[in-house]
């Protein structure tokens, strides 16, 4: 269907601009008339214009760097200028031509009168089906330009945490390689011709020495077959994850890791008590934004736990007693919630509880990173120290016979 580019005059004077799609010019005459605008001017676009204007049948998911930044700048946008308006100006300044069709494929539907919210949901995976109940949630409580905002800063949020979390592990992480490499380096082609000056005493080499000799050989000599068994079970986990059966008894087994299941149900409670304060702030029942929330847990287990809370608030129980039941979630959140259905105030309680979650899961990451690293270096240091003693005890055992 053509698109055509429109000047026209709304009932309070003002001037707007849009594109529309229609069959032929009177078509659009008539869409605009529908909207009660008076048309200025109309003209069809070029091909490559229309062209950005159909709706992608399968879109990609947009990053959620991309999926913060655009929602951030609707959010500003729409505070001065309609939805239809704003999201042409998004579409304009796209760099990359995937986001760009998204945003064209949602101003499309946008002036054609569809929702905002249905407009997203023609992209597919674009846009994430809990964001996109949010925004009809605003929508219909009148209240988009707020809800916005505050899913712009749930992203944003989002993002600072990952980039903090990331930034951190890049330094451990190259630490590990290069001892890795160095450890292989010694054990591969330093050990071996160390050993060829053993060779010629008929002296019975110390235990250590022995022991670091045998590990250079199977690496040496082995070497392809140990690789060839770690791609194999990394492979072979891989595909296990495919199986829910086996990924659920994975990730209830990193709930019961110290570290790891702490983190995991910090960052979740923080992420749901997010969502859900945001979609009470729309006017969305409790019992949709749990079922939507569990939808978009990664962790199976605790996917599952969400879902038995959704079907207890299903059957008329309290949401604080479901969290108390399902057993995975911190206390402080638990008992947040408590006093925010006691004392009607569940939004604010959910948001300071969010707000409290997310400063623990970044406080206990720093430390645990801060004390990765030395222990890095420490094992590293070890295993060349050893490395290094199992080479120098036959030469002291030498000099100890020579001197007897």
């Amino acid at each position: 269907m053509p698109a055509f580019d429109y000047s026209a005059v709304d009932v309070s004077g003002r001037t707007v601009a849009g594109v529309l799609t229609a069959a032929d010019e009177a078509a659009a005459k008539t869409a605009l008339a529908r909207r009660r605008l008076m048309p200025l001017s109309l003209s069809r676009t070029s091909g490559a214009a229309a062209a950005t204007e159909k709706t992608p049948r399968r879109s990609r998911k947009l990053s959620s760097r991309t999926l913060a930044l655009t929602t951030r700048q609707l959010a500003t946008l729409i505070t001065v200028a309609p939805v239809d308006e704003a999201l042409r100006t998004l579409m304009l300044q796209a760099e990359r031509p995937d986001v760009r069709a998204v945003l064209s494929g949602v101003h499309a539907g946008v002036v054609e009168g569809q929702r905002l919210s249905e407009a997203m949901a023609r992209q597919g995976a674009a846009f994430p089906p809990l964001y996109r109940a949010t925004v009809a949630a605003g929508e219909a409580s009148g209240a988009l330009g707020p809800i916005l905002e505050r899913l712009a800063e749930g992203l944003e949020r989002d993002q600072v945490v990952r980039g903090k979390v990331i930034t951190a592990l890049v330094y451990p992480a190259v630490l590990a390689l290069v001892a890795l490499g160095v450890v292989t380096a010694l054990m591969i082609f330093v050990v071996p011709k160390v050993v060829d000056q053993f060779d010629s005493m008929n002296q019975t080499l110390p235990l250590l020495t022995r022991a670091v000799i045998g590990v250079s050989d199977l690496m040496r000599h082995w070497g392809w077959l140990i690789a060839l068994l770690l791609a194999g079970g990394i492979g072979g986990f891989v595909v296990g994850m495919r199986s829910p059966a086996f990924r659920l008894a994975v990730d209830r087994r990193l709930l019961r890791l110290p570290v790891v299941g702490r983190l995991t149900r910090d960052l979740h409670g923080a992420r749901m008590a997010r969502t859900l304060s945001t979609m009470i702030a729309a006017g969305l029942p409790v019992l949709e934004g749990l079922t939507i929330t569990a939808r978009t847990v990664s962790n199976r287990a605790l996917r599952a736990s969400t879902e038995m809370m959704a079907d207890a608030v299903r059957e008329g129980g309290g949401l604080s007693a479901a969290m108390r039941r399902a057993d995975v979630f911190p206390p402080i959140l638990v008992h947040m919630t408590a006093s925010g259905e006691a004392s009607g105030r569940l939004e604010p309680m959910m948001e300071r509880a969010a707000d409290y979650l997310e400063r623990e899961f970044s406080a206990f990451t720093a430390v645990m990173l801060s004390f990765l690293e030395p222990a890095i270096i420490v094992v590293m240091g070890g295993v060349v120290a050893l490395i290094v003693l199992s080479i120098l005890l036959p030469i002291l055992q030498i000099n100890t016979l020579a001197m007897g």
